[in-house]
């Protein structure tokens, strides 16, 4: 992977420097998202250990992410992409993508692929579709494993 890069806009930044992430905003988000509710903090900080990230940042303050998981040669997977409810509708989720796709170690991918329920709009800018032959995809999917049985209660 290549040194932190980053883009300027105004008071807003979006940066690569793992350093300036605060995993208290992303897990904050994230334990509470649709996509990943419950999940625990030590997994959002492996998975950000594991991951090119990008933050987005309102001066010093992180109101945004995204993470992508890659081989930096034909494959990449982008998830986790949020911007926080009260900077929506500024059109940082749309200027967040364009710093993801103008990435160097995102060039020449053969495929980029995602998951959303309710984005498409937004990523369909970017030419991501639905896939052509999704009977070609497999997953295996346990959307209950955040979930934390009930402790016994031992009288």
């Amino acid at each position: 992977m290549t040194e932190p890069t980053q883009w300027r806009q105004g008071s807003y930044l979006v940066t690569t420097d793992a350093q300036r992430l605060n995993l208290d905003v992303i897990h904050g988000f994230l334990c509470q998202s649709y996509w990943a509710r419950g999940v625990p903090r030590e997994v959002v900080e492996r998975s950000v250990r594991g991951s090119l990230c990008f933050g987005l940042f309102e001066w010093e303050r992180q109101i945004g992410f995204a993470r992508v998981i890659t081989d930096g040669a034909t494959f990449a997977y982008l998830a986790d992409v949020f911007v926080l409810p009260g900077y929506r509708k500024r059109g940082l989720a749309q200027w967040l993508m364009e710093c993801v796709l103008a990435h160097p170690d995102l060039q020449g991918l053969r495929r980029f692929l995602l998951f959303t329920r309710d984005a498409h709009p937004l990523y369909a800018r970017f030419g991501f579709a639905a896939l052509e032959r999704p009977e070609f995809a497999m997953a295996i999917h346990k959307p209950d494993v955040y979930d934390v049985p009930a402790a016994e209660v031992v009288s």
